[in-house]
């Protein structure tokens, strides 16, 4: 039997994905739901795909197996990191290993650039067949800078049982990571409240 377009089509966005890759990268391998769940790494071209997008890769990336498989394994540890955080657990040393490590994957060489969309920018070289290491070096390096800024005392997951993303807390009562999840579980809400009502 096919899965629902609902559970086929990724989530929106969750608050601080657009600011930090790492909780985009948590993020990739998205909750069961509604009994089916979606690996937003699962193959190569959607490994490429998501990079491409959240801007850790050129246009002309193209991921093969092995790095697909490795950036999976990274966003592992990434995971325990951020939860360690939600939980209140200390992480595992094998996950800060892991980032440790990924801080130093790719050279990088900054250099100023223009283009018409951008004007000035910084730029980063790196070489192209080292796509997927120089995305676990960003998202290594913007991990950082999240669990020892500001932010950090705003990370959370979502509260939504099926779902369990991570997300900032904008304000106090956010417990939701998207108004879909928030819907979601109001409309569960309303249906039991209106089950238990009609026996």
């Amino acid at each position: 039997m096919d899965a629902s377009p609902e559970l086929t089509r990724p989530l929106p966005a969750a608050v601080g994905e657009d600011f930090h890759p790492a909780i985009a990268l948590a993020n990739t391998q998205e909750g069961p739901g509604q009994g089916a769940s979606v690996d937003l790494l699962g193959t190569p071209e959607q490994t490429t795909r998501w990079m491409v997008t959240h801007g850790l890769a050129g246009d002309n990336a193209e991921v093969q197996h092995y790095c697909s498989n490795r950036l999976r394994v990274f966003r592992s540890s990434v995971l325990g990191v951020l939860d360690s955080v939600t939980s209140g657990r200390p992480p595992r040393d094998q996950d800060i290993e892991a980032i440790n490590s990924a801080l130093v994957l790719s050279p990088m060489a900054s250099r100023l650039a223009w283009s018409a969309d951008q004007l000035f920018h910084v730029a980063q070289e790196h070489p192209a067949t080292r796509a997927v290491e120089h995305a676990m070096t960003l998202v290594a390096a913007d991990l950082v800078e999240l669990l020892t800024g500001p932010d950090a005392k705003t990370l959370a997951r979502c509260a939504d049982q099926g779902c369990g993303r991570f997300m900032l807390r904008t304000h106090a009562r956010r417990q939701w990571c998207s108004t879909r999840c928030g819907d979601r579980v109001r409309a569960a809400r309303a249906y039991a409240k209106k089950t238990s009502a009609g026996r």
